[in-house]
């Protein structure tokens, strides 16, 4: 059996407080289908997160149901969905009877009947080949009751506990073990914090603070492979290599400009479990400029977009004795030299260094840093390098469009 585990896709996500994401998106999920393809996969599983938000755009919808059609001209015999922290189950849940017949499974949320999680799924010859016990993000109400006046501690003990429990719970279910002892492999999902793992700055944190984090002996020995969401480095739980995050198809934030991104081809064997990261090709770069102003004007300029579709996304971060005003003005003079279609800065930030003097000697007068100015007098810096009988006019002009866009 033949399966491939990914996760954290984020659908609809708007990058950077606005920036759409849905054309990198859509070359993910069109590389996916040709990869499911080629790899003669069978049994696709997806540990969470499929959207971004609870309420997802059209745009996400479309990109999510395109998917799901194009699967069908596939080899890939079956789809296992389970719901993220990001994930509404309503949305999921609600077209999961008809998608069942596309041999489409999804579980948004704990079902009310607990043996709903444990789905059993056929080989090529009509034979169960593959146990997968799908077990989605679990909120505070699936894994304990609220206790008056319980310390932090207790707290985190008891979630803990509870995930831990689910999962024992899960796996001692009839038709697991008896087809665990048959030969058939076993496969649990989770979409969670594991101990010891390492997030980046883009994940949500799941029960208050990320406590209940669950380590590697928390998931009993009857799961051959534990398919895991959340965080966005693939990475192995406790170093066992059974226990992974397929981490996010694309970076989700600057703070993964240096992640790999992959997805897991796992093959089953009777005696056996192969593992195999295929790297994901992406559309967009993210690229971070972190160092002296000289050092950044220059990497700026100099930078080379070769072998993406899109213009990569820039973080600008400049360490400066200069004033605000001052680096703003030298950033700006090469930024707006910039092909956008090659790179588009979306952020950028100025940290003033200061020069430590002994005690006594007198300090150099306070500049004064963009934010003390007003935005007049921001215009009459500029209006500096312009020609002396255009000035009048043009700070006219600036005054007359101030005042409309503060009546406005």
């Amino acid at each position: 059996m033949r399966v491939l585990h990914t996760a954290d896709w984020h659908l609809g996500q708007r990058f950077n407080g606005g920036h759409e994401r849905t054309e990198e998106h859509r070359h993910f999920l069109r590389w996916l289908v040709e990869t499911i393809q080629t790899q003669r996969v069978e049994v696709l599983v997806v540990a969470g997160d499929i959207f971004d938000t609870g309420s997802p755009s059209n745009a996400a919808l479309e990109l999510y149901y395109s998917f799901l059609l194009q699967m069908q001209a596939t080899a890939c015999r079956d789809i296992v969905l389970v719901g993220g922290n990001h994930d509404s189950p309503a949305t999921l849940n609600a077209p999961a009877r008809l998608l069942r017949h596309l041999r489409v499974h999804v579980v948004g949320c704990v079902p009310d009947c607990f043996e709903d999680q444990v789905i059993v799924l056929d080989n090529a010859d009509g034979k169960p080949g593959l146990v997968v016990c799908a077990i989605p993000f679990l909120r505070d109400r699936d894994v304990r009751l609220s206790v008056p006046g319980e310390e932090a501690e207790e707290r985190e003990a008891r979630i803990r506990q509870g995930i831990a429990d689910h999962y024992s719970r899960i796996a001692e279910v009839e038709i697991v073990w008896q087809l665990k002892a048959a030969g058939v492999p076993v496969l649990a999902t989770g979409h969670l914090y594991a101990a010891g793992a390492s997030p980046s700055d883009s994940e949500r944190t799941i029960h208050v603070g990320n406590l209940g984090q669950v380590t590697a002996d928390h998931f009993p020995t009857v799961f051959d492979y534990v398919a895991l969401g959340h965080l966005h480095r693939p990475q192995r739980v406790g170093g066992r290599e059974h226990i992974r995050y397929s981490g996010s198809p694309i970076p989700l934030s600057f703070s993964e400009v240096d992640h790999p991104k992959e997805v897991l081809l796992l093959e089953f064997t009777p005696q056996s479990l192969a593992i195999e990261a295929v790297p994901v090709p992406g559309a967009r770069r993210l690229v971070r400029f972190h160092g002296p102003l000289d050092e950044v004007l220059v990497r700026l300029a100099a930078y080379e977009n070769t072998g993406y579709q899109l213009p990569a996304w820039a973080d600008v971060e400049v360490r400066s004795e200069l004033s605000q005003l001052e680096v703003a003005e030298q950033l700006l003079a090469v930024i707006t030299q910039l092909d956008r279609t090659q790179l588009e800065v979306l952020a950028r930030r100025h940290f003033r260094m200061l020069t430590l003097r002994p005690l006594g000697e007198e300090p150099e007068p306070l500049t004064r840093s963009l934010h003390d100015f007003t935005e007049r007098e921001v215009f009459e810096k500029r209006l500096e390098e312009e020609p002396e009988e255009a000035r009048t006019e043009l700070l006219s002009a600036f005054d007359e469009l101030l005042e409309l866009m503060r009546q406005g």
